[in-house]
């Protein structure tokens, strides 16, 4: 019986946490379109698969996403390699760039960024 309760207790903390974490999705225009004109906070990551400074910012984004504080944020992902349309809308010249938006109106932009704190700031200039 303790075992089942520790269990269902486990598992009711990890949905809490995952209910209460940002959202990373694909990038999509019809789904930015509609978070930014709701006035939501976005974040658009422009990455590229090959690039070591996207991959150390990934993890960082991951984990800053799960803090309930960002729980309204959305990441939304863009391969700097395939989507260059979308690329080019955003006025990106370079992978590992972060553009932060709240609302319809870009609110930070960093390149290289690779430091917590950084991220962190880029994110938080979304939600005030």
């Amino acid at each position: 019986m303790k075992l089942r309760m520790t269990a269902a207790f486990l598992a009711l903390a990890t949905f809490a946490s995952i209910a209460s974490a940002g959202e990373i999705k694909p990038f999509s225009q019809a789904e930015f379109d509609r978070l930014t004109q709701a006035g939501q906070p976005v974040v658009v990551d422009v990455s590229a698969t090959w690039c070591p400074t996207c991959k150390a910012q990934k993890p960082i984004l991951e984990t800053l996403m799960k803090q309930p504080a960002y729980k309204d944020v959305t990441l939304l992902t863009v391969d700097f390699d395939s989507e260059k349309s979308t690329v080019r809308a955003f006025k990106v010249s370079m992978q590992s760039t972060l553009v932060g938006f709240k609302g319809t109106q870009e609110v930070a932009r960093s390149v290289g960024d690779t430091t917590e704190a950084g991220i962190e700031g880029l994110i938080q200039k979304t939600t005030r």
